[in-house]
């Protein structure tokens, strides 16, 4: 069993990294099968945590390699478009990051972050730091709802 759970941290970390870029499924639902598995609570949210991050801080990355040329060619998008949505990122800055663990609109965030150049240590922090109280709620509920942690959370 124990080697089961080691690969299931595995299988987390993975799923959760894969999670956090374009590919869309729960990060969620895969912690939430390894620590009905068994798992350390801890160390699965530690593991979560740092795969979620990562994959958000990739989707970042490859927004940051992005040029304004590549978006006004290939998506048709005007200069004017790309100027008042980089005024909207500017005004509300690394406090998007923070929100960059929401389904569907966190990836979009984490790319406007890195294409328009918002501070890469700060955008990492206040990622990281979504990402970890995301997955402690989700923890936490585990530890304190026990066996009865599904059907808490399926009503």
């Amino acid at each position: 069993m124990e080697s089961l759970i080691r690969f299931g941290y595995i299988g987390l970390f993975i799923g959760c990294f894969l999670a956090s870029t374009i590919i869309p499924f729960s990060s969620d639902i895969l912690l939430t099968g390894v620590l009905l598995m068994g798992a350390n609570p801890y160390i699965a949210l530690i593991v979560a945590t740092s795969g979620n991050w990562l994959g958000g801080m990739t989707t970042y990355g490859l927004g940051y390699l992005g040029k304004w040329q590549w978006i006004e060619k290939w998506f048709k998008v005007k200069p004017e478009t790309l100027e008042k949505q980089k005024e909207k990122v500017d005004k509300y800055g690394n406090l998007l990051a923070f929100f960059t663990w929401l389904p569907f609109v966190g990836d979009i965030l984490a790319l406007a972050l890195g294409f328009y150049k918002i501070s890469p240590k700060l955008s990492a922090l206040f990622m990281f730091i979504g990402r970890f109280m995301r997955f402690s709620i989700w923890t936490l509920l585990y530890i304190n709802f026990g066996e009865n942690f599904l059907n808490f959370i399926s009503r």
